[in-house]
């Protein structure tokens, strides 16, 4: 985003198979993200959108860094470690405790990159797709999870556009 297409990180496809595919779409979608958040203060990742909307860049970060934990770390790994920001009693508390503190942005940046770096090692030792996990009391596998979580970028980075336009006027690809 606000990048010239010779400084993009970016790939422009052109993957060779299905593991470069699947990861080289994943990895361009969570570069997207970052790159829509980058340059704000704590104020402006957490503004939110509209009333009586609880969205914000901080909230999607926060959000999107519970994703990754639940598909790759509880889901597929089967580790059972509580949620970062949600409960039963608090099911917004990704959106709603995304509040403009440093700390906070901090903190919800060193998550996520934590929960992107467990899949990515996840995914590198599965020995295939078809490894599966499970999604409640059905099995899922990791082909299914890595679309998903491309379909989940995806959407939620179309909602940081507006965000970012919201808070500075920027738009980018």
């Amino acid at each position: 985003m606000f990048v010239h297409p010779d400084d993009d990180p970016r790939t422009d496809g052109g993957f060779v198979g299905e593991r470069d595919t699947l990861v080289g779409y994943l990895g361009d979608q969570r570069l997207t993200l970052e790159m829509k958040c980058a340059g704000l203060d704590a104020e402006a990742m957490a503004r939110r959108s509209v009333g009586p909307s609880n969205l914000s860049l901080l909230g999607l970060v926060r959000h999107l860094a519970g994703v990754e934990q639940t598909w790759f770390r509880r889901a597929m790994a089967g580790q059972d470690v509580p949620r970062h920001y949600r409960s039963e009693d608090d099911p917004s508390g990704d959106f709603d405790g995304a509040v403009p503190d440093a700390d906070v942005v901090a903190e919800a940046w060193d998550t996520w990159r934590s929960e992107v770096a467990f899949a990515e090692r996840f995914v590198d030792e599965a020995r295939d797709f078809d490894v599966t996990g499970a999604n409640g009391d059905e099995p899922i596998s990791l082909r299914e999870v890595l679309v998903h979580m491309i379909e989940e970028y995806a959407r939620h980075n179309g909602h940081a556009d507006f965000l970012r336009e919201r808070i500075d006027g920027k738009v980018g690809q």
